[in-house]
């Protein structure tokens, strides 16, 4: 058998093209016409998810809400891919969730299943022979069950606690064979359960960086309050100082606050940008004869330079502000902020 091999000059010449000069040949679609339609197509499938949102969906997520297990999900082909994504969504939100293979779990993996476990089972048709078979299971085993189908008459929405319809009227593939719309509307029903359940949680930023130490949230929260303060020039104003030296020192810190103490190390106070507004709107005539001890909020929240950053964004969170004063022993050392 005879090979032929091309010379350094003629592979040399395959990247010597000039592709700003290839041109289509005629006659060819129109390809952006062809991705607007099939962002319509997938737009309008999950626009029309809305329509059937009810009660179902409401007693799913008190279900996992009242679950002491985790949140397993299980789909096959494509719906399984979108139920790796939905468990991942679900598991960096406050939800503890995994993914698991409906096939290995016919085969063994149903042991990772407590009885205290929901699962949620993923098939556009509802009739994904490898769900139907764990069912039993699930039952005797006392699970929670839900499921995400097009059919609500299919064998899998019949027999689960939960059923969720993620129907659309068409496939964005013109051959309606690929799984595309079907695919979007029920990642949006994973986002959505997602997203009920961290409001539900009252699932904050800090709890979120706590699962995510890799990314520049998580390592700014897992910090010290010492290394995310802000502690030079601190905007410091005097009890009796004028409105207009008080609107001067903000400007200059750049913190939309300043700190109200006589000495430089104890806070009596803390003035913000909105305590400013509002002094200024109750008092338009008056404003610039009004000391900084008028429009101080007394006590302010303190915290100290060792602590976590998690516990300053949670402190943050509780008292619904956005800055603490950071002292210690010695006095103020700088302000913390979201």
């Amino acid at each position: 058998m005879s090979v032929s091999i091309e010379s350094s000059e003629q592979i040399a010449g395959i990247h010597d093209v000039d592709c700003a000069s290839v041109k289509a040949p005629e006659g060819l679609p129109d390809y952006a016409a062809i991705a607007r339609e099939v962002f319509r197509i997938e737009a309008e499938a999950v626009a029309g998810l809305a329509a059937h949102v009810d009660g179902a969906f409401s007693s799913a997520v008190a279900a996992i809400l009242a679950s002491s297990g985790r949140t397993i999900v299980c789909g096959i082909g494509k719906s399984g891919i979108i139920g790796k994504k939905i468990s991942a969504t679900l598991a960096s939100t406050g939800t503890p969730s995994f993914f698991m293979h409906p096939a290995e779990a016919c085969h063994g993996d149903l042991g990772m299943v407590d009885g205290n476990d929901t699962l949620i089972a993923i098939s556009h048709s509802g009739e994904t022979e490898e769900l139907l078979r764990l069912l039993p299971f699930l039952r005797d085993n006392g699970n929670c069950t839900i499921a995400l189908t097009g059919n609500t008459r299919s064998t899998l929405a019949r027999q689960v606690d939960h059923h969720l319809w993620v129907h659309v009227a068409r496939e964005a593939c013109p051959l309606q064979l690929a799984p595309t719309a079907s695919t979007t509307a029920t990642l949006a029903m994973g986002d959505a359960l997602a997203v009920a359940l961290m409001r539900a949680r009252r699932f904050q930023a800090h709890h979120f960086a706590r699962f995510h130490p890799g990314g520049s949230l998580g390592r700014r929260m897992l910090g010290l309050v010492r290394d995310e303060m802000c502690a030079d020039n601190l905007p410091f104003i005097k009890p009796d100082a004028l409105a207009a030296e008080l609107v001067a020192t903000m400007s200059s810190g750049r913190l939309g606050l300043a700190i109200v103490s006589q000495d430089g190390t104890t806070a009596e106070g803390v003035i913000t940008d909105g305590d400013l507004r509002r002094a200024l709107e109750t008092n338009q005539e008056g404003f610039f004869r009004s000391r900084a001890r008028d429009m101080m909020t007394t006590n302010p929240v303190l915290i100290g330079p060792d602590s976590r950053m998690s516990a300053a964004m949670e402190l943050m969170a509780e008292r619904r502000i956005t800055s603490l004063v950071v002292v210690d022993d010695t006095g103020i050392l700088g302000v913390v902020q979201k």
